[in-house]
Parts: C-alpha cells; structure tokens; sequence
C-alpha cells in the first residue's frame, strides 16, 4: 500500500511514517500542502493521512482543493482539534475519516487499513492496461484486439483483484467475492487458479498480479478507462 503523509512535525512525521511502513507499506511525506499537491500530481496512493494544520495553509483547505481538482484518494485527518465542529468541517471537506492526536498507532494502522478497503472508486464496466483490455459486463478480456480464453471464475478472479485500483484485497475477501465462502478447498482453487492465470497473461509479457506477502494481491498494471 502507498501512503501519503502529509506532516510538519519531524517527530509526529518519524513516529507516524515508522508504524506505517512496520506494516510493509510505502509511505512518502510531505511537510507543506504545496508539496502534498506535487506529490499527489506526480503519482497515485492507496490513502492520504494528513495534519490539519500545515504552515502554508489548512488542511481543510487542501482537501476541498484536491477533491474539487477530482482527487479521489481516502483522506484521513489528524489534528489536535478534538471539537464536534472541527470533526464536521473535515469531513464537509471531503475526509473519510477524522482522528484526534494523540491517536494509538495500531488503531491509526485499522483505520488507514479500513479506508484502503473501501469498494472501488472507478465503477466503470471498462479497463485497458496498455494492449490489455477488460469489459466486466461482457466478460472478456483481450489481447490487442484479440480475445484471450479465461474460465468464468477465473474472470471472477482477474475482475475482484484488477478493480481495486491497485489496492490490496485479502485472500478472504476475494474468496468470499468468487466463491462465496473462506474454506480450504477454496483456497486451493484460488492458488490453481491463479497460476494459470498469470500464466495466460506472462505469454503476453504480462506480469499483473503481485502478490502482498501476508496481506493478499493486488492488481499491478496501470489503468485507462476506454470509453
């Protein structure tokens, strides 16, 4: 998981940053808005964790820049300001979440976990990775123009990992997403399954799913909507 840090506070930033990336997760901090801004404009993250206040200006106002500029990343507040009035406005600013300093680390790692498990953002049917296309209403997936052949539940599988956006989804929820159920015979199916399919998609020099030790898989190719 990619995060984005957004903190002026050296220490608050070290402490934060080290309880994130025990997790294994990579985390990249900003100590102004300014250069939150360049970060998120330059490269995709899974959540953003953010100090409300910044020296350049608000993270209120931030946030409401960001989600105006069509920013749809999870936004999680932390702040000092404990008040219901300042839990509203951050969340009428367009945060998913708004947690008070000080926060407990292992709660603050469930929720940027919660946020990063939120259904996808992108709904559409339609995706394209380079020569790769597929439509989830049509189930196909092709190949330059070229229909690939893909069982049903395989589909099952490339369309629960590919439509998280890159984000991380466990063994159990793509077992309870595809066959319904957490059982050892699934889980056996899942690993038959996802041999073939990678091996279906490597003949076209196509590495698409990693998989996040101990966490799940993720979808590794970048997206396009077609139409």
């Amino acid at each position: 998981m990619r995060i984005l840090l957004v903190e002026d506070s050296p220490r608050v930033s070290e402490s934060i940053g080290a309880a994130l990336r025990s997790r294994g997760w990579s985390v990249t901090s900003a100590d102004t808005a300014a250069r939150a801004s360049a970060l998120i404009g330059e490269q995709s993250f899974d959540v953003a964790v953010v100090d409300v206040g910044l020296p350049d200006r608000s993270g209120l106002e931030w946030c409401v820049e960001q989600r105006r500029a069509g920013t749809d990343t999870p936004i999680l507040f932390l702040t000092a300001r404990t008040h219901v009035k300042d839990r509203v406005a951050g969340l009428e600013a367009g945060a998913d979440d708004y947690r008070a300093k000080p926060n407990a680390m292992d709660e603050l790692v469930a929720r940027v976990i919660a946020l990063s498990r939120r259904a996808p953002r992108w709904t559409g049917a339609s995706r394209s990775y380079g020569k790769l296309a597929i439509d989830r209403d049509r189930r196909t997936i092709s190949f330059d123009g070229n229909p690939l052949t893909f069982t049903p539940r395989e589909l099952d599988v490339v369309i629960a990992i590919a439509w998280r956006e890159g984000r991380v989804i466990s063994r159990d929820e793509l077992l309870e997403s595809v066959w319904g159920e957490v059982t050892e015979r699934a889980a056996k199916s899942l690993e038959v399954l996802l041999v073939r399919i990678r091996r279906k998609l490597a003949a076209h020099d196509l590495d698409a799913i990693r998989t996040a030790r101990n966490l799940g898989y993720a979808w590794a190719l970048e997206a396009s909507k077609l139409d």
